[in-house]
């Protein structure tokens, strides 16, 4: 478990320095990325770009629905992009996690969690644990009763057996109106980083010592407003993220100060 807090003053000296943009007009939903390219991500399409010079390689797309209506954040590992995806905005719930050879861009697998607590928003892998958040909306995307206060962080092993789960704390889930956490991975420090739908800024959460609710550790400003993001993990402290109304990729320097 993560024992860390960085405290307000910390918080307070950080910054995310945007360093350049792409144009890629698949970026409606996030971003993943790898050591030579980025992937932009909408509804039932992802883009692959290369990283140094923004130019679009190949894409992979289907019909909404036919069969994958709503993908979410995603992450690469050994080749392999990963993508959470539900039936967004329809209830009841169902979610996936999808899975494209980062080679050619052809989907190779899916894990099926079927009717489930809420929506598969992100997906991360650490410590040989997945991670998936599961949504809940304050919407018509919501279930009879449920709203963002439900959101949860739940960790699986390899065989995607549930592990333990945890609840967002409330002062974070407060800001998140009638949606809930988009986007989320770990850092280079082994905090979690969270987007919500539409705030700019970014939330560092830690795992708690005891109980069942995540610490927010900090908040600090991002140029994207909310949705899908995910670290460069060849360029320690490099985030991407997307500007969805203008649908490029922003890429920013983190600094914890």
């Amino acid at each position: 478990m993560i024992a860390m807090s960085l405290g307000a003053a910390a918080a307070s000296t950080w910054r995310n320095e945007e360093t350049r943009r792409w144009p890629a007009p698949e970026a409606n939903q996030a971003v993943a990325v790898d050591a030579g390219h980025f992937y932009a991500i909408g509804n039932h399409i992802i883009a692959k770009y290369e990283k140094k010079t923004g130019k679009r390689i190949t894409k992979w797309e289907c019909p909404k629905g036919e069969p994958l209506t709503h993908l979410n954040s995603g992450i690469v590992r050994d080749g392999v992009l990963y993508c959470a995806h539900s039936n967004y905005p329809g209830v009841p719930m169902i979610s996936s996690i999808e899975m494209w050879d980062t080679k050619t861009m052809k989907h190779s697998g899916t894990h099926s969690f079927g009717i489930v607590d809420g929506s598969a928003t992100w997906i991360d892998y650490r410590q040989e644990r997945w991670y998936v958040t599961f949504g809940h909306y304050g919407s018509q995307a919501g279930e009879p009763g449920r709203d963002a206060r439900y959101t949860s962080l739940v960790e699986f092993d390899s065989g995607w057996r549930r592990v333990q789960g945890w609840a967002y704390p409330q002062t974070l889930v407060s800001k998140l109106g009638q949606y809930t956490i988009s986007g989320g991975t770990f850092g280079p420090d082994g905090l979690l980083y969270c987007t919500g739908h539409d705030n700019p800024e970014i939330y560092v959460l830690s795992f708690p010592d005891a109980g069942g609710a995540l610490k927010l550790e900090a908040t600090f400003p991002a140029p994207n407003q909310g949705q899908g993001i995910a670290w460069d993990r060849s360029e320690p402290w490099t985030l991407y993220s997307i500007d969805r109304p203008k649908k490029e990729i922003i890429v920013t320097t983190v600094n914890k100060g």
